[in-house]
């Protein structure tokens, strides 16, 4: 069983910057790809980055040159950079954990309970 919590959501304004993190509670944590996903009001939830056990990243368009994922897998976490926040970067950002960096939501085994980010324009 793996278990993921999330942290370090809030309100920013555009162009601001904001730091994700999720702790990861599984003795084979450099073992695990994890991933980023995030769903806005109203609409699916959708891929933002991964990163696999050696750290291979892979970023949607959306978000490529602005957000960064590392991994430490000594403290078992996962961070999420974002940098250059735009008012449609709002939304709930989950982080979650599969066998392989997949893009798609049915690639991840658990899912944290999520961290809502707020850009203001």
């Amino acid at each position: 069983q793996v278990q993921l919590v999330e942290s370090g959501g809030g309100l920013v304004q555009a162009g601001g910057s904001l730091r994700l993190s999720c702790a990861a509670s599984v003795r084979t944590f450099r073992t695990w790809a994890m991933a980023w996903f995030r769903q806005a009001p109203g609409k699916e939830r959708e891929f933002v980055a991964a990163i696999s056990g050696p750290g291979g990243t892979y970023f949607a368009d959306s978000v490529k040159g602005r957000f960064t994922i590392s991994r430490d897998n000594a403290k078992k976490t996962v961070d999420l950079q974002m940098s250059s926040l735009r008012p449609e970067d709002t939304a709930v950002y989950y982080c979650a954990a599969g066998l392989t960096p997949a893009p798609s939501l049915d690639g991840y085994d658990y899912w944290g309970q999520g961290t809502q980010v707020t850009v203001s324009s």
